[in-house]
């Protein structure tokens, strides 16, 4: 896993236990929240280096 990898794992699971030591309602907030950040991610499109589209 490269470093930038472990660092956006690592941001991933702080944000779910932030959102885990909620009340309910809240957590419904901060999932949700989530939930739209990652399906944007998903959707965007992929960006290569030219190091790694050069073969």
């Amino acid at each position: 896993m490269s470093n930038a990898s472990s660092e956006q794992s690592a941001g991933f699971v702080s944000r779910v236990r932030v959102i885990e030591e909620q009340p309910l309602e809240s957590r419904a907030v901060g999932y949700a929240s989530l939930h739209d950040e990652l399906a944007k991610r998903l959707d965007a499109p992929i960006i290569r280096h030219a190091s790694e589209t050069a073969e």
